[in-house]
């Protein structure tokens, strides 16, 4: 091969500049393990110590000790590679529960066991609508609200495509849907909203964007999250035909980058569905056994067959949701959202109280987190309450958002006396 293409080594395939190399040494003094931990303590002991009301995407959630204890017993963290057909019988159960549980709280009949998180879920999505739609169109509508990092991941997936993103305006944090059916042609080939929103606003007419898309032979796709799902109506019942989102919402504490993508459709489109699916059988002594059912990635069918090459090792990650999920229980999970409610709803009150700031924004129903306008220049009331030990979003000029996450709670009454501190100031 390297007499074919004219090189006498591998090294001649690589044109690495001069100090950027390895030149033999790493130049790292050894240490013995406790002068390593020592100074990594120190490294993180760097870090400020916040109270963080962060949110948009990104969850600060309380995961029982039971998820840690199960999840990081031997037979889950060294069994193969999770995406390869040698995965063992006890992981291929638990994620079929997963994909089941999934399942449940979508009404659609598909689920795959996890993607990498919410954007590429969103960008496998506008793909598989391409792939699907029985006429020609090239357009993705999404919501101006989207999340910047969500939408630059979507424009990424559609770069090697016909595929081009557009927004449709939001009326109060909702949808435009007047403005959303003026801009729905016959060139749509996918409608994305989102409940909750990255505003943490409820969307309240689902099923009248479900038919705008349905009238132009789009697909209506719907981005939300386990939890909130438990509350919420049930997207088939709406009219959605793929549920995407983060279900890092149940197994996982802030992670700042790190989601499990959910991925849920309709069962007519099982052949489409990017990654892998689990299903149940029987082996030759009929006992119940699982299986990778369906692997759509290039590596394991033709290419030309090939759905997508996503092919995640979230699986471990999806293990802990599952587990999250069973500990909760339907009425846990319940719980757990309408706890997300009610604090937002408390919290936004007591701000609203303060003069100089007015929460919500938006005159709608909120789960998690809200936007709140302020007289201050919203940059610099961010970061006076930094000074305070307070960690909060600024959205814009004389907005900033607000998250009431798990941890945070016991820190609601501390931060709202820091909030007019500083604007009494």
């Amino acid at each position: 091969m390297l007499a074919d293409i004219g090189v006498e080594a591998e090294a001649d395939l690589f044109d690495i500049p001069e100090g950027v190399g390895f030149d033999g040494a790493f130049g790292i003094d050894s240490r013995s393990e406790r002068e390593v931990r020592t100074e990594v303590e120190r490294m993180l002991g760097r870090n400020d110590d916040m109270v963080e009301l962060l949110g948009r995407g990104h969850y600060d959630t309380y995961v029982p000790s039971l998820v840690d204890h199960l999840s990081q017993r031997a037979e889950f963290l060294t069994s193969y590679t999770q995406y390869q057909p040698e995965v063992s019988q006890g992981f291929l159960q638990v994620l079929f529960e997963y994909q089941s549980m999934l399942a449940e709280l979508t009404g659609l009949g598909v689920a795959n066991c996890s993607m990498y998180d919410a954007a590429t879920a969103l960008g496998e999505t506008a793909t598989l609508a391409d792939r699907i739609r029985s006429t020609t169109g090239q357009r993705v509508l999404v919501p101006a609200h989207l999340r910047s990092g969500k939408r630059g991941v979507l424009d990424n997936y559609v770069a090697g495509t016909d595929l081009h993103v557009e927004t449709y305006p939001m009326d109060d944090g909702c949808v435009d849907v007047d403005a959303l059916a003026e801009l729905a042609e016959d060139d749509v080939v996918l409608v994305y909203a989102e409940s909750p929103t990255v505003r943490g606003v409820i969307e309240e007419r689902l099923d009248s964007i479900a038919e705008i898309a349905d009238d132009h032979d789009a697909l209506f796709a719907l981005g939300s999250d386990p939890v909130s799902l438990s509350v919420l109506e049930e997207p088939a019942s709406v009219g959605a035909d793929v549920v995407i989102g983060d279900a890092s919402v149940l197994g996982l504490p802030a992670s700042y980058g790190m989601g499990l993508g959910m991925f849920a459709t309709r069962e007519e489109y099982v052949r489409q569905v990017p990654g892998r699916l689990v299903g149940a059988s029987e082996d030759a002594a009929e006992r119940r056994a699982y299986t990778l059912t369906l692997q759509t990635r290039e590596q394991h069918i033709r290419q030309e067959r090939a759905t997508s090459n996503i092919c995640t090792n979230q699986a471990w990650v999806a293990l802990r949701a599952a587990i999250h999920a069973a500990w909760l229980g339907p009425s846990g999970l319940v719980e757990t959202a309408r706890d997300s409610i009610t604090r937002t709803s408390r919290l936004a009150d007591a701000v609203d109280e303060l003069s100089g700031i007015d929460g919500p924004v938006h005159e709608r129903h909120h789960i998690r987190e809200f936007v709140a306008r302020t007289e201050r220049p919203a940059a610099d009331l961010v970061d006076a309450l930094a000074d305070r030990g307070y960690a909060v979003h600024g959205v814009d000029d004389h907005e900033i958002q607000l998250c009431v996450n798990d941890l945070a709670e016991d820190d609601l009454d501390g931060f709202v006396a820091a909030v007019a501190e500083v604007i009494e100031g």
